[in-house]
């Protein structure tokens, strides 16, 4: 339900408040769904690795990632943001880079610096009732874009924050990359007139940058 109150975010009790763009609401809290994915697995069973790497690091390496800690900022939410601890910044680290499947490190990697974001948009296309979903691309893309993707929406929908990891971006091809296999691998062929939600987020060393969010409607032929 709607409400007038403070800006507020997150779980407190047995409710939850979140920010639409047309004002502060609150839900009673429901318990999600843990239907344990290959991709929900994968990711926590690299969380606990991280956990147990973190333990046999040496005095110098502890030394370095609450360093790193301190000159790391999360991302702004509500007007705020926050320092990690040296133990959250690593198994965040590592979890980004074992999700693309490159190995964990024990020192903080040099902290990359990232520019604009190529992807520019998405494009869907309806030919033959045939459904294909492209990102334009403005130029190269950093080796690492992670590409994660929402379940069709009806087209009245405004706004999506539950995003499924659907894989790295692909080459781009003459300014467009082709992520229809990993949508429709993980969704399905989204129906005509039905909303499609895209996320991408460029990543260096397992450092990543700002989230991007791109939409578009599935035409009707």
């Amino acid at each position: 339900m709607k409400i007038l109150d403070i800006p507020q975010s997150g779980k407190n009790g047995t409710m939850v408040s979140y920010r639409h763009h047309t004002g502060q609401f609150r839900r009673r809290y429901v318990r999600p769904r843990d239907p344990r994915t290959p991709t929900q697995l994968a990711r926590r069973d690299a969380f606990e690795h991280a956990a147990q790497l973190w333990a046999t690091l040496t005095p110098e390496q502890y030394r370095l990632w609450r360093t790193a800690a301190e000159n790391y900022r999360t991302e702004t939410r509500l007007n705020q943001s926050g320092r990690l601890w040296a133990y959250q910044l690593f198994c965040r680290i590592n979890c980004n880079l074992a999700a693309i499947g490159l190995p964990m490190v024990l020192e903080p990697p040099s902290v990359p610096q990232f520019g604009d974001n190529p992807v520019t948009q998405l494009r869907i296309t309806n030919t033959n009732a045939v459904i294909g979903l492209k990102l334009v691309v403005s130029g190269p893309p950093v080796p690492y874009v992670i590409l994660a993707g929402a379940a069709p929406r009806s087209a009245a929908t405004e706004y999506v924050d539950h995003f499924t990891m659907l894989g790295v971006l692909p080459e781009p091809v003459d300014g467009e990359v082709d992520i229809t296999q990993l949508y429709v691998r993980q969704w399905g062929q989204p129906r005509p007139g039905s909303l499609v939600f895209i996320r991408v987020i460029q990543q260096i060393n397992g450092w990543q940058h700002l989230p991007f969010r791109f939409s578009a409607l599935v035409p009707t032929a």
